[in-house]
């Protein structure tokens, strides 16, 4: 210690409570999820062009898609490091992840390369497991595992192949890709029901035991 103020060394700082604000809604995060968001119709718009059997227009949706699969995993990590979390990104932000998946299967099946089913479970497993994370959210939060994330990895994989127009070893490929990202969905949608039963008991027996 030199025993010389901080103000008369040249090192002004801040009180720590007020070195970090609240996050502003136009932040790299939020804008990233707004351009998911955009994404969405563009990659319609660019699926279904030219009767969805294009395969030049294909290209060009398998683009957007996977420029709205790249900003998801980025979104949510810049926001958790920088302190950019606002209210905003907490419902936008899984809203844009469902929005492209959710409509990619819908076209793919509509364009008959995609059984229905497949499409079904999957949007189930999306939207049930987000409907069960508000249910519980009073009590917990239920933490993306490391499933859940080869889940998303092995869905836009599977996805994004069947976009493209492929043959031969390519489209047996696709077939057993999106076979793992169905029995992924399954599986990890099971594991997520099962922490939120956990969660509730936990809730149940936290309540009863304060009254």
């Amino acid at each position: 210690m030199t025993g010389v103020p901080a103000s008369a060394a040249g090192g002004h700082r801040r009180p720590a409570s007020a070195a970090v604000g609240p996050a502003s809604l136009w932040n790299i995060a939020n804008i990233l999820t707004m351009v998911r968001l955009l994404l969405v119709p563009a990659f319609v718009l660019l699926m279904l062009h030219n009767g969805g059997y294009d395969p030049v227009w294909r290209s060009f949706a398998w683009a957007a898609f996977a420029i709205a699969m790249i900003t998801d995993l980025f979104d949510g990590h810049l926001a958790r490091r920088y302190n950019l979390v606002t209210d905003f990104g907490k419902i936008a932000d899984p809203i844009a992840d469902k929005a492209i998946m959710g409509a990619a299967l819908i076209c793919l099946s509509a364009l008959s390369d995609l059984p229905w089913w497949v499409t079904g479970v999957i949007l189930f497993r999306e939207i049930g497991i987000t409907l069960m994370r508000f249910w519980v959210i009073r009590i917990g939060v239920i933490p993306a595992s490391r499933g859940g994330k080869l889940k998303t990895l092995a869905q836009g994989t599977a996805v994004g192949m069947y976009i493209l127009v492929l043959t031969g070893p390519l489209a047996s490929l696709r077939f057993w890709m999106m076979a793992v990202a169905v029995i992924l969905t399954v599986v990890t949608g099971l594991d997520y029901i099962r922490q939120a039963i956990v969660l509730r008991r936990a809730g149940r027996t936290t309540e009863e035991t304060t009254k």
